[in-house]
């Protein structure tokens, strides 16, 4: 609890000086994490899509190798 407490406060007196110092480069450094983290959040979005439509084509097959398991188990019955 206390790591908690003490680690917001060292963010805020960070940012304060920070903005109060040096706000040019502050500007520059929170719009280019920004930036960063739009980039990183698009390209974990991309690869999660990705092995969603690999998991969704694994999935129809193996539900089509069943029902043609089904199918030559009834075949086999009629005859």
């Amino acid at each position: 609890m206390w790591a908690l407490i003490g680690g917001i406060v060292a963010i805020v007196v960070g940012y304060l000086l920070a903005a109060a110092r040096y706000w040019q480069a502050t500007k520059y450094v929170i719009a280019g994490g920004v930036v960063l983290l739009l980039i990183l959040g698009g390209l974990v979005a991309v690869a999660s899509g990705i092995s969603d439509i690999k998991d969704r084509i694994a999935e129809k097959k193996e539900t089509g190798k069943e029902e043609k398991k089904e199918e030559k188990k009834e075949e086999t019955k009629q005859i």
